[in-house]
């Protein structure tokens, strides 16, 4: 077998260079015997006997063969081969250099006290499947393990390292060392159903032996393979071609290269070593020709050419061994050489020893114990077996290719422990089946905008996808949870990043603002204008028979009710929250106490006309601005109350436009907000009804009907305030009622005054007290009294 004779190749190669170095056993030359055992116990025990007995009849306990001057044992390749002939040597204390792989059953030194394992330690191999599967997102795996306790002890390690990393065992197989067809089909079969993609195979050769041949029979298309150079997938073979296993990724232990191994093994020939017994018949299988010249031989095959060598052999080929297992036999071969070399001085009589043939096997023991086998050094802690390393792994890849070309590409290397892993994708050639880089997943990935949902009794690598709720984003893969974005700050559509909001408030500068502001200005600037007006007229009978007193009193306060609707419209601050109802329930409560004040006045002057009437004392000024005051100072408790218990303050409102914030002026305590309203709704239908009730008096002095206008104009604004407040939002809320306001006062000021300045300005005729009193002639003692008031 290929593999197996560079093992050989590599004995050899050592025992060379050891007897060409004058400074290493001088005056002693080493050799070795070869045993095969066929990779079973039976017949390892057997050649340990044959070992131990000599050429001829296995004696136990003689040794018929006088010319055997052997000290060690070299082998075996697994660990139940090296427990096979552990029973026969630990009986002579000879000391057995196991090359395989790493096994903690042979440390233990009462059972094997005489063993000494070269193999490298696999104690974090699983950290190095991990990192494998976390860089290509392989979150959904399958395993096939020996069925042994190396098997069990391996996955318990592995299972607890993935759940740490939120990994996933799809399907999980033991690999019994005999197993059937049946059994085999059923197994692979399970293997190909499993939704993974991806297969870890964990074992050593010996017990994974028929696992290559039933994946031959039963070849698992879909599926890539990932496993160590423990398990030799073509350990049974003569070279045949394996393209089921092409794509395959391997771990193996990095091991540093012989120096001059390569070109030894390529400079082979069987006419310039005709000692080797095996390099003709692996020659012949090699290059498909013969050596011998018996009859009937040269039909099937010609001549071997004396002048072929191992270097006609596809690089590839030869590129393809792997380099632990015979770094392990060249460093066993130097740790006996130099163990040997350290003990021949403490005994003069150690070399005549050697030429008497005594066994020195058990004097080896403690300088074995004590010498390093990597740097040839002695140690003087004296160490059972190797010195621990950090473990390193080449990650390498089998290539299989036409015209039985096979190769192993080394395509990056990882330092388990030191968290260090390189790879080139480039350079990995998949399996056919996969025409990219596999995916093995349960689960496919959230994307942004989504979160990942556990299912009910499934695995963390089964999952489902659920958007992100209202105001939360993602913006990873698998994202755990979703993201709350800050306040100044909303969701997109998608819900992958988070936008800036738009500040909303009434301001100066948009169309809206910008004309209800003019508006107000210009507005209270009339209303000045009237004032103005009044004033130049006071003397005149028709400002006279308004109550002149009343009228400024009712300007004024309508002027500064078109200005206090300012404080409604820019960027709200804590100060024009407080100020702005406030303000304007005051001011308008005036205004409207004031229209209560005239229409009281305007009714009693035509109700009060008998001579001494007790309803004559109440139409004096006095009485007038008492009823105003009364009524502001009512006001004024409900908003001292208001600010005192629950005040208007500045409020962000992120919820009722998406991406925007709302800057605004929360009202407080609702109930005294709408007590401050429902009591200036009640004064103002106070007076419409007074003024309705004086709907009849004389045509020339109706300004009863006047004022009956202006609350009706006044009530209707303000009933469609309402609901139209409940139901808007944000700014619309400040537009409405900076609308109302404006439009309130306006219906006020020109219900009343726009037909007095009509008179005043464009009829001034009309405005004599002769005509006045002419239409007024029923009522005219108390008229004339009331018009010269």
């Amino acid at each position: 077998m290929f593999k197996q004779y560079h093992h050989f190749l590599a004995l050899q190669y050592a025992v060379d260079e050891i007897n060409k170095n004058p400074y290493l056993l001088p005056n002693i030359t080493l050799g070795y015997q070869l045993l095969n055992n066929f990779h079973l116990e039976k017949l390892a025990v057997e050649s340990a006997l044959i070992w131990l007995s000599g050429r001829g009849p296995v004696i136990p306990n003689y040794s018929c063969d006088r010319q055997s001057n052997t000290v060690a044992v070299i082998g075996g390749m697994s660990t139940m081969l090296s427990m096979a002939m552990a029973t026969i040597l630990e009986l002579y204390k000879v000391p057995q250099i196991t090359y395989g792989q790493f096994d903690p059953r042979l440390k233990d030194k009462v059972q094997y006290p005489y063993v000494y394992q070269l193999g490298s330690k696999e104690s974090t191999l699983h950290l190095a499947f991990i990192q494998l599967m976390l860089h290509f997102e392989w979150t959904w795996v399958g395993l096939l393990l020996s069925d042994n306790t190396r098997g069990e002890m391996f996955f318990n390690d592995l299972k607890e390292e993935m759940a740490n990393n939120g990994l996933c065992v799809a399907i999980k197989e033991r690999v019994p060392q005999r197993i059937g067809i049946k059994e085999g089909f059923q197994l692979v079969s399970r293997v190909i159903a499993s939704s993974s993609n991806v297969i870890f195979i964990y074992g050593v050769a010996d017990s994974l032996q028929e696992l290559s041949l039933l994946l031959l029979t039963f070849i698992p298309y879909g599926k890539l393979l990932v496993t160590t150079s423990s398990w030799d997938f073509s350990i049974d073979t003569k070279f045949e071609l394996f393209p089921i296993f092409h794509g395959t990724i391997l771990f193996s232990h990095i091991q540093k290269e012989i120096p001059g191994f390569t070109d030894f093994v390529r400079n082979m020939n069987p006419v310039m070593n005709p000692e080797d017994i095996f390099l003709k018949a692996f020659w012949e299988a090699v290059f498909n020709c013969r050596f011998s010249d018996k009859k009937g031989a040269e039909m099937f095959y010609p001549l071997c050419p004396g002048d072929f060598s191992f270097r006609d052999i596809p690089v590839m080929k030869i590129d393809m061994v792997l380099m632990e297992l015979i770094t392990n036999i060249y460093n066993a071969v130097y740790l006996v050489a130099h163990a040997l070399h350290q003990m021949l001085p403490f005994e003069a009589k150690e070399a005549s020893d050697l030429a008497r043939n005594s066994n020195l096997s058990w004097k080896l023991h403690h300088f074995l114990k004590c010498i390093n086998s990597v740097t040839n050094a002695s140690d003087e802690s004296c160490w059972n077996g190797t010195k621990p390393v950090a473990e390193a792994y080449d990650i390498l890849n089998y290539k299989s290719f036409h015209g039985q070309v096979e190769t192993l590409v080394k395509v990056g290397e990882v330092y388990p422990l030191a968290q260090r892993f390189t790879i080139k994708e480039e350079d990995i050639d998949w399996p056919e089946d996969f025409h990219q880089t596999p995916s093995s997943m349960c689960s496919v990935k959230c994307g942004p905008g989504f979160k990942k949902t556990s299912l009910e009794n499934q695995p963390i690598c089964c999952f489902a996808c659920t958007p992100c709720s209202e105001g939360k984003i993602s913006n990873q893969t698998d994202a755990e949870e979703c993201l709350q974005c800050p306040e100044d700050q909303y969701p997109n559509k998608e819900r992958d990043h988070c936008l800036p909001r738009t500040v909303i408030f009434l301001a100066y500068e948009e169309p809206l603002g910008m004309t209800l502001a003019c508006a107000a200005i210009c507005f209270s600037l009339l209303t000045v204008l009237v004032l103005g007006i009044f004033l130049k007229h006071r003397d005149t009978p028709i400002v006279k028979a308004n109550n002149r007193s009343l009228s400024y009193t009712l300007l004024v306060s309508l002027s500064l009710c078109f200005l206090c609707s300012l404080l409604f419209i820019g960027h709200p601050t804590t100060g024009t929250c407080l100020l702005r109802q406030t303000t304007f329930a005051v001011v308008f409560t005036v205004a409207v106490s004031s229209i209560l004040a005239k229409t009281i006045t305007v009714v009693l002057a035509f109700r009060a006309t008998k001579p001494g009437s007790r309803l004559r004392s109440w139409l004096g000024s006095t009485a007038s601005y008492s009823l105003i005051f009364a009524c502001s100072l009512i006001q004024m408790c409900l908003c001292v109350i208001w600010l005192g218990t629950s005040s208007p303050f500045l409020e962000k409102d992120i919820h009722s436009e998406p991406g925007s914030i709302i800057i605004q002026c929360n009202e407080g305590s609702l109930l005294i907000f709408y007590c401050v309203l429902g009591y200036m709704a009640l004064l103002a239908l106070a007076s419409f009804t007074v003024a309705f009730l004086a709907r009849d008096l004389p045509d020339t002095f109706n300004e009863a009907k006047f004022l009956t206008f202006s609350m009706l104009v006044f009530c209707s604004v303000w009933i469609s305030f309402l609901p139209s407040y409940q139901s808007s939002k944000g700014k619309a809320i400040v537009a409405l009622e900076v609308f109302a306001i404006l439009t309130s006062s306006a219906g006020i000021l020109i219900c009343i005054f726009a037909p007095k300045c009509f008179v005043i300005l464009l009829r001034s005729e009309q405005n004599t007290l002769g005509i006045l009193k002419k239409k007024s002639i029923q009522h005219s003692d108390l008229l004339i009294c009331y018009l010269e008031n």
